[in-house]
């Protein structure tokens, strides 16, 4: 055996308590290196019965050899004779198992040089697992970190264990990220790598608005309120479309909060970035309605009946049409995203001025038609008279010939 003492206990306690690597996978890697290590030495590639014991109360440890009593020795390496291990235990029968200590001389050199190679190793592999663990249960939530530093355009943040990443199209345009500020960010990604586990993070992902109401609406934790969707433009504006279980409960109220506490703290968080609270409805041209907001509608028609093809077009006032739209189409975009409906938007004016077009089109086609076929008729009929008239004239000038002839005739 040999005496390795008890720092050695005393340091897997440390590990645990810092890096949450427990004892007994510390001792498990301590007892594989062992083994590594006689096979090693011993030049031994196969050693199946080969094992390493660990005594944690006398700090001493060695390789032992498990064989089977028997009669008659066949195979040394795996078989003992029965007198031979009745000098270890007495009270061992044939067909019982012994375990031999078969440390080498001069071992503890090779053997904690192997040791060092494989707990090293073994401590890496457990961290990796633990944070690789730790953070595919918060993929999709929230968590807050520190900003490090930012790197090619990535921003580096802290999150306890790890640095996670936070690409450039997950950041917030225009926003200033400076190093050693706090930030909440959304747990996007996580990839696992030969070293720790690489974490993907947004700060610009709309799950980031659900977690803040979330957090900050009581109906909302509580599933009295429902939020159905949300659209988001970082750093610019979100729609959020929420639904109340209860009748007695507004679910747009409950956001907002008394006099705009809930909404304003939401609001601060990210940035003073706009967002309209708008109500979901089952029915496609109320939810729509709705989701314009807050421009004013006149109308809503769905131009399909196909629940593929979602298609509607909606009527506003002609003073509405800019704000509907939105500025470069921003409105009527996170509209579309949160309903789920293409939406093509006209003011009155341009629907007045398309059918307008479209009835004295349709005059004009019509009037053409009638034209058309009058002027053909009345060419057909002219051309049959004139073939007519010209039949009679020729039959007219043949029977004044013939008379002539026939006086010339009785004259002679």
């Amino acid at each position: 055996m040999i005496k390795i003492g008890t720092a050695l206990f005393e340091a897997c306690e440390e590990l645990e308590r810092e890096r949450g690597i427990s004892k007994e996978v510390l001792i498990a890697s301590l007892c594989d290196a062992m083994v590594a290590a006689y096979k090693r030495h011993m030049h031994v590639k196969e050693a199946a019965n080969i094992e390493a014991i660990l005594d944690e109360q006398t700090g001493e440890i060695g390789v032992f050899s498990t064989k089977v009593v028997v009669k008659e020795v066949e195979d040394p390496d795996m078989q003992i004779s029965l007198e031979e291990a009745q000098e270890i235990d007495d009270e061992v029968e044939v067909d019982d198992e012994v375990k031999i200590e078969v440390t080498p001389d001069q071992f503890g050199r090779i053997a904690a040089q192997s040791a060092k190679q494989v707990i090293t190793q073994r401590i890496r592999d457990a961290e990796r697992n633990n944070i690789l663990n730790e953070f595919l249960e918060k993929k999709g939530t929230l968590t807050t970190g520190i900003i490090q530093r930012v790197e090619n355009r990535n921003v580096i943040v802290n999150i306890g264990k790890t640095d996670a990443i936070m690409p450039q199209k997950e950041q917030i345009p225009r926003e200033y990220y400076k190093p050693g500020n706090r930030i909440r960010v959304f747990v996007l990604n996580v990839k696992e790598t030969n070293r720790l586990p690489q974490v993907i993070v947004s700060h610009a992902h709309a799950e980031i608005v659900r977690e803040l109401f979330e957090l900050e609406v009581p109906e909302i934790e509580d599933g009295i309120v429902e939020i159905k969707s949300i659209s988001r433009e970082a750093g610019f504006r979100t729609k959020i479309a929420v639904w109340s279980n209860d009748p007695e409960v507004d679910s747009v109220g409950a956001c907002i909060g008394p006099r705009g506490s809930r909404i304003q703290t939401i609001v601060g968080e990210l940035k003073n970035e706009k967002i309209d609270i708008v109500r979901w409805s089952p029915d496609p041209v109320e939810y729509i309605v709705n989701a314009i907001s807050p421009a004013r509608v006149v109308s809503v028609d769905i131009m399909t009946d196909d629940e593929e093809t979602k298609d509607a077009l909606v009527v506003v006032p002609d003073d509405q049409l800019s704000l509907a739209i939105g500025r470069e189409g921003q409105n009527v975009r996170l509209a579309h995203r949160l309903t789920g409906w293409k939406i093509d938007i006209k003011c009155v004016s341009q629907m007045e001025n398309e059918e307008s077009a479209r009835v004295s089109n349709y005059e004009y086609t019509e009037d053409s038609d009638e034209e058309r076929t009058v002027d053909s008729d009345e060419i057909a009929e002219e051309i049959a008279e004139e073939m007519n008239q010209q039949a009679y004239d020729e039959e007219d000038v043949q029977a004044e010939e013939l008379e002539d002839d026939s006086a010339e005739e009785v004259e002679e």
